[in-house]
């Protein structure tokens, strides 16, 4: 069952910009260690910062709250798989939410896909409850 969609899209010249005037405080106030790695390494930095921008933004509306409630946006962190599919971890009041909103007798699945156009960057987050099976 789908307990949860979201979805956004961050203008990579915003983020760019955002990144230029504040630096450091913007990173770390928004992205782990992991993510700002990851971005780093990237040819489009920017762009990858959008897009981990726009997943967390899509993941607090699946999750029923958007920016607010205590959330905070490291509670929402973007990593990628070997086969580099992005996958979403939450802690914090986010995994609180997350298991607020999952029936007994369920497992919660976070799924996110990512998506960029220069000037866009797209997110959409479902959010899956699924029977544990014995």
């Amino acid at each position: 069952m789908i307990l949860g969609i979201g979805t956004d899209l961050a203008n990579i010249d915003r983020i760019a910009g955002t990144l230029e005037r504040f630096g450091d405080r913007f990173r770390n106030r928004v992205f782990t260690d992991v993510e700002q790695a990851k971005a780093e390494r990237r040819a489009d930095v920017a762009g990858t910062y959008a897009k981990r921008w726009a997943a967390k933004e899509a993941c607090s509306k699946a999750l029923g709250t958007g920016l607010r409630m205590g959330i905070s946006w490291k509670d929402m962190a973007v990593s990628n798989l070997p086969t580099g599919q992005p996958v979403m971890q939450v802690t914090g009041w986010a995994a609180e939410r997350l298991a607020e909103m999952t029936p007994p007798g369920h497992d919660a699945i976070i799924h996110v896909t990512l998506t960029d156009d220069h000037p866009w960057a797209q997110a959409f987050v479902v959010i899956e409850a699924r029977p544990i099976t014995a």
